[in-house]
């Protein structure tokens, strides 16, 4: 079956006469829907930080264009694809945060 399609209804059946609601047996039914991943995460708030305060050879930019495209992805329902720019931008941002941590403890040695 496709998937949110529920299976038919059985049809209904007549009780007889001589049958009272009172005597049948009592049970409820629940229907639990399968539970959707988050979506994936696009990084675009750290992608922009990382251009605007720590854009080391372009590294943040390029994050941040990771970041638009995962987040359009997974408006148009690719997560896979939203999962893989995401993850791209992810990398880049840590990347250039390693690099300008490595480059203010070089200036700060240098310096004092």
């Amino acid at each position: 079956q496709a998937r949110g399609m529920q299976p038919p209804v059985p049809p209904y059946e007549v009780l007889p006469t001589e049958v009272s609601m009172e005597e049948m047996p009592r049970s409820t039914t629940v229907m639990v829907e399968e539970t959707q991943q988050p979506p994936p995460r696009d990084h675009l708030v750290w992608s922009l930080f990382t251009t605007l305060y720590g854009n080391f050879c372009c590294l943040g930019l390029l994050a941040f264009v990771f970041s638009v495209k995962s987040r359009d992805r997974k408006v148009l329902g690719d997560y896979s694809g939203a999962l893989s720019y995401g993850s791209t931008a992810k990398y880049l941002n840590i990347t250039a945060l390693v690099i300008n941590i490595v480059i203010v403890v070089l200036v700060i040695v240098f310096v004092s």
